[in-house]
């Protein structure tokens, strides 16, 4: 073996140079091209490769035909794979410490495309190093180390290993990408590269880790408690950001709130039916730690986001937590919690048609609650009485503006709601409004009458809402009588804002055809086709309906039209509601009965001088545009023609009995209004001569109309007793309805005031009897209930037994004998024994 020459041996200097370069280059890992060059052969394989793929100069870049044997080597020997990791592992953390950032870069490209290229069973060796390098950089101060961790890892999250891992864990990485996301660096074009990494690393995190159930868990609240703060704040940056001039294409930069909401929808995409809570959760502790529900805007944006990015049948969830977390905040200020009902009332619309799942009452019972505590709040001044908050300032127009929320919100659940379900709603809110003498009030006790007046007015409106664009094909199961009949008992109220409610929803649940802004204004039209009425056959449920409910409704409308307090508005929806009945619900008995009811207005009108000139006169313009619309309709031309008449005649003699003049904002009424006679009235008699002629019952036709009295007009505890017995009763036969049998008016006498009188006594005892019931079986316990009722059964059983033992005896037998031996009687021959005449023959 020939020993190498040494050439210049006396330069030690430059000997001495030259071996500690070649020393140096040894120590980090490169091969040496003097003295100790040849000490490279004696290195495993696999560290030459890898110290091969780094250029002399770093700016040179990667060595792609060592990379592509460091490949085909990792690909040849998978066993070695976890050392290669290692080994780059080691020589990247010496370069970060020595600022080697060129050569960094260089070793996450080759491990970048080694994850690439390898998919072999020993795979997860080398992805903990690759994790292991991966936070090495992003633990370091330099953002661009941070930035190319971050992309070298949202790569690997592309990536769908084939063998699973165990032992795993990314709660580092949660914790630094959300820390990332909140970065507050000097410079903001270098922050916002920052944040945008952080979201990106967020994302990579969701997708490697939402699929794979041997994987930790991403949707633990510790988890979610961190993720979904940071992308709400950069959600929330958008104001903030001011887009600078670039030549680069909005495709290839995308904004941080573009880039955090596409991660926002697909986090929530992602999510599984038990795990909508912990996802909403932190959305909603966000909004309240940043008072962010009061501005509504960002609440609104980020539940619509939610919304449409989670599956459509989870939707309802979302739902109930909002109306939890509106529970929560009860006792919060009205802007707050006006906020979360607006963000409820939008969350509603999204949500799919009968989505809302199996509580759809327990929605409604929650914001109704809401409505009662806002008025509550409104007139005591406090929160609460007992707690601390007494100090807080309650503003009514903010409790306005939260109970207006509530009642749209209310509106916009019923939308979403299929019919059946909107009836039962309609049912749950009527049995929630306090009526006086039949329910009890809902207003606590130091809000008094004026809290149940309100909530009856709140109430009333939320009803007025769920009734907007109702559409039932059935009246009958639209107008059950359990609802109809607590309705209609509002019309005998003082109020006139809630009698204006009770008309509107009676109006909006009976017009079916979109016929109600036709009715308006009220004007005498001398031919109804200009209005383009859409008038369908009355089917036979309709019939049933005015059957069984018409009376109910004539009497409440004609005891409405005598309110003192009643302004245009009434008389317009008065007019409405009773157009809308002659077009939807009218058979020939229906029109008969609504002329019948248009005269007795007229009567009433005349007779009633203790009424206001003004109800007068728009009592009279009431029954003139009413009978001009019947007349019409029934297309009988000498009807139409004394209608006309009298119409004419009130244009030239009393104009203020016209609708023109009197159903207008500056009415045209005399300060008195002398007696009404002649002409200008029109005549039963001889409109039932002329409906007569024409197949119409005149019997019935020429017989006037005069209400029923009920106990209504004592429960509504307004009208006097005098009012009361005054009233004549018509006692209608319900076999024939054709013949009309109308007993004669009873005498007011002195007995007759003493009887009315205990009467009322009876019915307030009755009512106390029944309110003890009803809270004896609200509060006792269970078995007490079930012992008393078992008590009264076997009473009922017992006395039962005694009637039967009594009453059912066995026939005689010829040889005397009587049911079981437990009496004995003489014995009766057969031939004198009294037999049927079916059985003699």
């Amino acid at each position: 073996m020939q020993l190498p020459s040494f050439p210049n041996i006396s330069g030690v200097p430059d000997f001495s140079r030259r071996l500690l370069v070649d020393c140096s280059k040894l120590l980090d890992h490169q091969v040496g091209g003097g003295v100790c060059g040849c000490c490279g052969a004696l290195r495993p394989r696999y560290k030459r490769l890898v110290d091969n793929i780094f250029p002399e100069d770093p700016e040179d870049g990667l060595v792609k035909a060592n990379m592509e044997k460091l490949t085909f080597y990792a690909l040849s020997a998978p066993e070695k794979l976890d050392r290669i990791g290692a080994y780059l592992s080691e020589r990247l953390s010496r370069d970060v410490a020595r600022h080697r950032y060129g050569y960094v870069c260089i070793a996450m490209e080759a491990l970048d495309q080694l994850l690439m290229a390898c998919h072999c069973q020993t795979i997860n060796l080398f992805v903990e190093s690759f994790l292991t390098m991966v936070r090495k950089l992003l633990e370091a101060d330099k953002p661009n180390l941070q930035i190319l961790g971050t992309n070298s890892f949202v790569k690997f999250a592309n990536i769908e290993e084939d063998t699973p891992s165990y032992h795993r864990s990314y709660d580092f990485f949660v914790s630094r990408f959300s820390e990332m996301c909140h970065s507050s660096y000097e410079d903001p074009d270098i922050r916002t590269k920052i944040r945008m990494a952080g979201i990106r690393g967020l994302q990579g995190v969701v997708r490697k880790t939402v699929n794979d159930e041997l994987q930790a868990n991403i949707w633990e609240p510790q988890h979610m408690d961190k993720i979904v703060p940071s992308l709400l704040f950069n959600l929330q940056q958008e104001e903030g950001v001011e887009r600078s001039p670039s030549p680069e294409t909005e495709k290839d930069k995308e904004s941080p709130v573009e880039l955090t909401e596409r991660c926002f929808r697909e986090l929530l995409g992602r999510a599984a039916y038990g795990n909508i809570k912990n996802a909403v959760k932190p959305v909603l502790m966000h909004l309240d730690n940043h008072s962010l529900w009061e501005s509504k805007t960002f609440a609104v944006r980020c539940f619509k986001i939610i919304m449409y990015s989670i599956q459509s049948q989870h939707s309802h969830l979302v739902i109930q937590q909002l109306l939890g977390h509106l529970d929560a905040n009860s006792k919060n200020s009205a802007r707050v919690r006006a906020g979360i009902v607006e963000v409820i009332s939008e969350a509603a619309v999204i949500e799919a048609s009968g989505s809302i799942g199996p509580t759809v009452l327990e929605v409604f019972n929650t914001l109704l609650k809401q409505l009662r505590l806002s008025v509550d709040y409104e007139l005591t001044g406090s929160y609460d009485s007992f707690a601390n908050m007494g100090s807080k300032v309650i503003k009514v127009h903010e409790e306005r503006q939260l109970q207006e929320a509530v009642i749209k919100t209310v509106g916009s659940f019923s939308n979403t709601l299929p019919p059946y379900q909107r009836s039962e709603v309609m049912l749950f809110i009527i049995g929630k409004i306090p009526v006086p003498g039949m329910y009890p009030a809902l207003g606590s006790a130091n809000t008094g009458l004026e809290g149940s007046r309100m909530i009856q007015v709140m109430l009333l409106k939320s009803l007025l809402q769920v009734t907007a664009g109702f559409q039932s094909t059935n009246i009958l199961t639209a107008l059950p009588t359990s609802f109809l009949e607590p309705l209609l008992s509002f019309t005998l109220m003082e109020d006139a804002e809630i009698r204006l409610l009770v008309l509107d929803i009676l109006i909006g649940i009976i017009d079916r055809h979109d016929n109600r802004h036709k009715f308006s204004p009220v004007r005498i039209i001398s031919d109804i086709a200009v209005l383009k009425l859409k008038v369908d056959k009355c089917s036979r449920q309709d019939n049933l309906f005015m059957k069984k409910h018409s009376h109910r409704l004539y009497r409440h409308i004609y005891l409405a039209c005598k309110e003192e307090s009643s302004v245009q508005r009434h008389f317009e929806s008065l007019y409405t509601l009773l157009g809308l009945i002659c077009v939807e619900l009218a058979n020939e008995e229906v029109v008969v009965d609504l002329i019948r009811l248009a005269l007795a207005l007229q009567d009433l009108a005349l007779t009633e001088e203790d009424l206001p000139v003004y109800t007068r006169c728009a009592i009279h313009a009431l029954s003139a545009v009413y009978l001009n619309l019947i007349s019409q309709l029934t297309t009988v031309p000498t009807f139409c023609q004394h209608v006309h008449e009298v119409i004419e005649s009130r244009k030239k003699l009393a104009p203020f009995l016209l609708p023109e003049n009197v159903l207008v904002e500056s009415s045209e009424i005399p300060e008195k209004l002398e007696k009404v006679e002649g002409e200008v009235l029109f005549a039963q008699t001889k409109i039932a001569e002329i409906l007569g002629g024409s197949g119409y019952n005149t019997e019935r036709l020429a017989t006037a109309y005069i209400p029923q009295i009920t106990d209504e007009d004592r429960l509504s505890k307004r009208k006097s007793i005098g009012d009361t017995v005054s009233l004549q009763l018509e006692m209608e036969s319900r076999n024939s309805p054709e013949k009309e049998q109308r007993s004669t008016a009873e005498q007011i006498t002195f007995e007759t005031l003493k009887q009315a009188i205990d009467s009322v006594n009876v019915d307030e005892q009755e009512r106390e009897r029944r309110r003890q019931v009803v809270e004896r079986f609200q509060t006792a316990p269970f078995e007490e209930i079930a012992a008393h009722c078992g008590a009264r059964a076997s009473l009922l059983q017992s006395k039962l037994n005694q009637i039967f033992e009594i009453t059912i005896r066995p026939p005689p037998s010829p040889s005397g004998s009587v049911g079981n031996g437990h009496g004995r009687s003489h014995s009766i021959p057969v031939y004198e024994m009294q037999f049927p005449d079916l059985c003699v023959y």
